[in-house]
């Protein structure tokens, strides 16, 4: 047979394989539409677990913990399969209808048999991953950076004190620095030049931990602040001080660390806290501030750097660049008599600085004699350097234009010491007190509430601006303030008297103090502390404001708000164990502010139906808060309420009752329906209330934001949502042109946090948020983002609004993160962007450096 061999096989073995090729698993197209059902089925499970993983995993990181790399191996495998099994089954209607003989056979076995094939491996590579996708931990320890940088205001006279305090800091032998002098001589400013240095030099340290001690700080609060700073507070939130000491210490151990501490009153146990002492083993270092010299020693510092006062050369040069040259170049004499007051600040420079800018704006002599004569007899009533330094401050206090901004000055005193007040907040507290008229204008702020805040801070030196972090998420921006502590000293000292103030904040207090007098005091504040019950019925006829924030408190007794008669400010905020109020809360006639955030409460008592003259209503945070039935009945007068990241979903029923509420100016809530939102946007009172909305588990094919209806829109939250277009809308809903007085942009609109958002690819909307501040995208789920601005709708968008075309132009922080496909974020990056401060890109790697870099030289400048 020529070529031909030939092979014997025994029957039986033909027999059998041909039988499993026909009728057995080896047979792919006998298998195909079982195996189809089974990857369909196994492919959903692996979509759902995806989901939740995801889920789980950004809860984690929003508490500031970093995926684990296996986890985020096992995410993007499963979106990748996910996207395989989608194409794979696309073939499927072509496959299927080609078998026959029952599914036994096809009219092109090659074809099937590979397709049969194709599906067979990836079931197998499905339930695989599957059994895989079970994991005990999601995420761990994000690395802290090295050094914060600090903001720090231009500086006489220290240069050479910090190049001392370098010195010492870096010879091998020192371990301890103690840095001492009065109240008000530059320690925190040195201590951050200090800090900002380490940024600045090449060294070989870990990590530079900066704490602020202050009078009424605890052990607790000094170590929330370094296991915070180690980012290791969130899942030790709960634990004793005995724990968070043992953590502490665990991580420090292995660190070669600084630790600053600022404002020291008396010493701190070391060990109590959890810091290892440093030594010249394990190269850390402790340099602390203190305005007594026997902390020094208590701390056992290796060396000691006192500050003094400036002389009267350098006070002169610092008083000058406070007060401006226009007034000093007024009049001759203007010129000595500022040298005269100068003088009388001692050369301290907080006081040169709150006295110069009291001084700043006069130019008339007359004003500078007066100035000069009130200064030298109160040089004469305080005989004591630390009273005399007072009686200067006073003057710039004395100094403010009317009683009312005096009274909202020594209202900022009730806060403990170092505490950030949120502006909004205090604006609140002022208008119902009485300080200041309730007129808002169209997107709910008191305008005259910002004029005595800007006031205080740069006219009168006497508050200092800053910006805090508000929610457990720690993604909402505010803006504060807060005071100096010697100027709180003096706020306390004429509180006490003027206001009848009584504080007792952040002292540890376990109860009530039995000798609070309540009946002589018109405000009374105990927040900060760890009271975990009443047990008193105090008769307060004076009362005005309660602060009972920040405590223990589970539950309250109703004889307790029996007798407030003139109460108006009660805030019971972050009692994190508060369930409930007593139905005697209806004695409190007066009140007209309730703050109730960070609570859980579940329900509004029957009680309130006794609070006809409240005004303003916060519940935000309140997690177990499911309904707010009856409240458009209760409180016929309220103009605030505050849902946002409550169970308070907004659906019919609730906007029913917001309806009813015709006196509301400011509301924050979450819709989780694309309608609901429909529905607010078309009821125009209700709309324009709107200030924070979060946008929570939302499917949407398109969803519509109105710049007309939402023009008090403060800031915005997408979160875990699928909607494949965002798109902007500018016209009214009641006329098809844009109203004359309204804006085409939202103008108001300072942060954008988007997180998991499925569908767009771009977020051109953005630009319609001109005077954004804060922008955070970030994807665990999602592969979609592949530019922020796109191009062309850029384009698109200027062509109607030519006033839209430079993005971020106010923008003071942009986070990146988690997004696999971005390549841009705009075409051309502005030319300036003067307030950018953060920049943060992490896990986005088809996003050129060069663009990352363009951002970061504008944080750097």
């Amino acid at each position: 047979m020529g070529g031909c061999v030939s092979v014997d096989i025994p029957c039986d073995q033909v027999v059998s394989q041909t039988y499993r090729c026909l009728f057995g698993d080896g047979n792919h197209i006998h298998m195909m539409k079982a195996n189809l059902e089974a990857l369909d089925t196994a492919t959903r499970e692996l979509r759902e677990r995806r989901v939740d993983l995801s889920r789980r995993v950004s809860l984690e990181e929003d508490k500031g913990l970093e995926r684990l790399a296996k986890v985020e191996g096992w995410l993007s495998r499963a979106e990748s399969i996910d996207s395989e099994v989608s194409d794979l089954l696309r073939e499927e209607p072509t496959e299927t209808k080609r078998l026959c003989l029952f599914g036994y056979c096809s009219k092109n076995c090659i074809s099937s048999c590979k397709y049969g094939k194709k599906v067979s491996k990836k079931l197998e590579e499905v339930k695989e991953l599957l059994s895989k996708g079970v994991f005990e931990e999601l995420a761990e320890k994000r690395p802290a950076s090295k050094v914060v940088k600090k903001d720090i205001q231009t500086t006489i006279g220290l240069d050479s004190m910090v190049g001392k305090a370098w010195g010492s800091i870096m010879k091998p032998e020192g371990r301890t620095l103690g840095i001492y002098g009065m109240g008000g001589v530059g320690k925190t400013t040195l201590l951050a030049r200090i800090n900002n240095k380490f940024d600045e030099e090449v060294s070989e340290f870990d990590v530079v931990i900066w704490v602020v001690v202050s009078k009424d700080l605890q052990y607790k609060g000094i170590q929330d602040q370094i296991l915070r700073r180690l980012r290791a507070d969130q899942e030790l939130e709960k634990e004793t001080e005995e724990k968070k000491a043992y953590s502490i210490e665990n991580i420090l151990r292995r660190k070669k660390f600084i630790l600053l501490l600022d404002d020291l009153w008396s010493a701190v146990d070391l060990n109590k806290i959890g810091v290892p002492r440093p030594t010249q083993e394990n190269g850390s270092k402790i340099v602390f501030t203190t305005r007594k010299k026997e902390v020094c020693r208590h701390m056992r510092a290796d060396d000691e750097l006192k500050i003094d006062c400036l002389s009267t050369n350098e006070a002169w040069e610092l008083f000058q660049n406070v007060v401006g040259e226009a007034p000093l170049k007024k009049d001759s004499e203007i010129l000595t008599l500022a040298k005269k007051i100068s003088e009388k600040c001692h050369g301290l420079p907080l006081a040169l600085n709150v006295i110069g800018k009291a001084m700043s704006c006069k130019e008339d002599v007359h004003e500078w004699r007066h100035a000069n004569d009130v200064l030298k007899s109160s040089s004469r009533e305080f005989p004591g350097m630390e009273e005399n330094i007072l009686s200067v401050l006073k003057f710039s206090y004395d100094g403010l234009e009317t009683e009312k901004m005096k009274s909202c000055f020594l209202y900022c005193s009730l806060f403990p010491e170092d505490y950030e007040i949120k502006k909004e907040e205090l604006i609140e507290y002022w208008i119902n007190e009485g300080f200041i008229n309730g007129k808002r204008d169209e997107d709910g702020r008191n305008n005259k509430g910002h004029v005595i805040i800007g006031s205080l801070v740069l006219r009168a030196h006497l508050l200092m601006e800053c910006e805090t972090k508000t929610n457990i998420f720690e993604s909402r921006f505010t803006p504060a303030v807060k005071m100096h502590d010697v100027l709180r000293e003096m706020a306390l000292w004429i509180g006490k008297e003027e206001e009848k103030q009584c504080v007792k904040t952040g002292v540890k207090l376990s109860r009530i103090p039995d000798d609070i007098n309540w009946s002589v005091w018109r405000r009374i504040s105990l927040m900060s502390n760890q009271i975990e019950e009443i047990s008193c019925c105090p008769e307060c006829p004076n009362l005005s404001t309660l602060f009972l924030q920040g405590n223990k408190l589970e539950g309250i007794p109703g004889e307790f708000f029996q007798f407030m008669p003139a109460l108006v400010v009660l805030d019971l905020s972050f009692n994190l164990n508060l369930s409930e109020l007593p139905e005697e809360i209806c004695s409190l006639t007066s009140l007209k502010y309730l703050n109730l955030s960070s609570t859980s409460i579940s329900s509004l008592p029957v009680g309130f139906k006794g609070l006809r003259k409240l005004i303003s209503l916060d519940l935000e945070y309140c997690t177990a808060l499911e309904s707010i039935d009856g409240i458009g009945t209760s409180l016929p007068n309220l103009q605030v309420l505050k849902l946002y990241c409550s169970q308070v979903f907004i659906d019919a029923r609730s906007i029913e009752e917001l309806q009813l509420l015709e006196h509301l100016k400011i509301f924050t809530g979450t819709v989780i329906d694309a309608l609901m939102l429909e529905s607010i946007q078309r009821m125009e009172r209700l709309a324009s209330c709107v200030q924070s909305l979060w946008i929570f588990g939302m499917s949407a094919e398109v969803l519509t934001l109105n710049t007309v209806a939402l023009g008090g829109l403060r800031e915005l939250k997408i979160w875990f949502s699928k909607i494949s277009e965002i798109k902007i809308d500018w016209k009214s809903k009641d006329k098809e042109d844009l109203l004359c007085n309204s804006s085409p942009y939202f103008r108001h609109l300072s942060s954008i946090f988007i997180y998991d958002l499925e569908g767009p690819k771009e977020l051109t909307w953005l630009l319609f948020a001109p005077n954004l501040k804060h922008l955070h995208v970030r994807s665990a789920r999602s592969r979609s983002v592949e530019e922020i601005i796109n191009k062309e709708k850029g384009m698109s968008i200027s062509n109607v609004h030519p006033d839209m075309t430079v993005p971020f132009r106010t923008l003071e922080s942009l986070t990146l993160e988690r997004l696999p496909e971005l390549k841009r974020i705009c075409s051309s990056p502005p030319p300036a962007l003067p307030s950018l401060k953060i920049v943060l890109v992490e896990k986005c790697p088809k996003l050129p450096e060069a663009a990352i870099r363009e951002f970061q030289r504008h944080e750097q400048e």
